[in-house]
């Protein structure tokens, strides 16, 4: 059987991860709330007929960088954001040798549900 993850979490090492998680997800989410902020700022500039030079584009694009920076901690350790608003991932895992994801919300205290890989969240079943 191939896997489509090279990384596979056991429940305890996705526990040790959460509070990391958490502390990147809370950073994306005022990272995206600065950069809807700033997107909507060069919007009304834009519509305005201003220049969109300066300040606001360097802002824009520091915002997106630190994002961009965020997200490839996710990815370099096959961690999942399914949801980013939910604060919703999924960590690859194996489950009698079967390949499934340990289902995450930001809420939740604890790794508690499995899913299958294509049955995402509303497959979720407690571990």
């Amino acid at each position: 059987m191939s896997s489509r993850f090279e990384k596979h979490y056991t429940r305890e090492e996705a526990r040790a991860i959460l509070p990391q998680l958490r502390e990147w997800l809370e950073k994306l989410e005022e990272l995206k709330a600065k950069h809807d902020k700033d997107q909507r700022r060069l919007t009304s500039l834009r519509n305005d007929g201003q220049d969109l030079g300066g300040e606001a584009v360097n802002n824009s694009v520091r915002v997106m960088g630190e994002i961009q920076s965020l997200l490839r901690e996710f990815e370099k350790r096959e961690i999942i954001i399914k949801d980013l608003d939910r604060g919703l991932v999924d960590f690859p895992a194996l489950i009698g040798g079967k390949e499934v994801f340990l289902c995450w919300e930001k809420d939740e205290e604890d790794v508690e549900y499995w899913h299958d890989l294509d049955s995402g969240f509303a497959g979720r079943e407690p571990l």
